[in-house]
Parts: structure tokens; C-alpha cells; sequence
């Protein structure tokens, strides 16, 4: 690795780091309350099974 690459990954980690930080953070974010609607589907399954 020479000295001219140094500032060319700095360039690019500075450029596409945050938003990669964000999409990483926002599909944790979406997986969790993806689950969460899931559960209340499977629930609900359930209770319509229940009333019929």
C-alpha cells in the first residue's frame, strides 16, 4: 500500500461509511417491528380461529 491510496479509502469510507451506517441501523430497526407485526397476525389467526 503506498501514501496514495491512504487518502483515497479515507475518501471513500468518508463518502459511503454513514450511509451505510444508516441502512444497517434502519433494517435492524424495520426487522424488529416486522416481528413484532408478525406476532400480532399470527395472534389475531388464532383469535378469528377461536371465534369460529
Amino acid at each position: 500500500m503506498n501514501t496514495v491510496d491512504v487518502p483515497l479509502w479515507t475518501t471513500v469510507i468518508g463518502n459511503f461509511g454513514f450511509p451505510i451506517a444508516i441502512t444497517i441501523y434502519l433494517f435492524y430497526r424495520f426487522e424488529r417491528k416486522i416481528e413484532k407485526l408478525e406476532d400480532v397476525i399470527f395472534q389475531l389467526n388464532e383469535d378469528i380461529k377461536d371465534y369460529l
